[in-house]
């Protein structure tokens, strides 16, 4: 069992593990939002594993709308890995749209947490 709810979830649930901030001048934030099949599946589970993964920080939340939205920052490279491995998702999602935009850069936020 808990095998198949690691699958399902991916990394997630660790609302409290904090990362060590990156200088904000090294530093990308971005605005992701994604359409598809990404509600109810462990979708925001799983973003959150990955982007502990690699150490970026922010928050994801589903939206009302059936889309999930999120806040990401980190290194440059970090960002983009994340944005590859959204798109393909957890084996049980499937992304129709994903979009992107930049925004400032918060200083000093050290974790990436699941808001509702």
């Amino acid at each position: 069992m808990r095998n198949l709810i690691k699958q399902f979830f991916g990394r997630g649930g660790q609302e409290y593990e904090k990362v060590e901030p990156i200088d904000p001048e090294l530093a990308v934030r971005k605005a992701i939002n994604v359409t598809g099949r990404v509600q109810g599946v462990g979708f925001r589970f799983f973003t959150q594993g990955e982007a502990i993964e690699l150490r970026l920080t922010g928050w994801v939340k589903n939206e009302t709308d059936g889309s999930v939205s999120m806040e990401v920052q980190g290194l440059p490279a970090a960002v983009d890995e994340l944005i590859n491995r959204l798109q393909k998702g957890n084996g049980y999602s499937k992304v129709v749209t994903l979009d992107a935009k930049d925004l400032e850069v918060e200083k000093g936020e050290d974790r990436f947490v699941i808001t509702y």
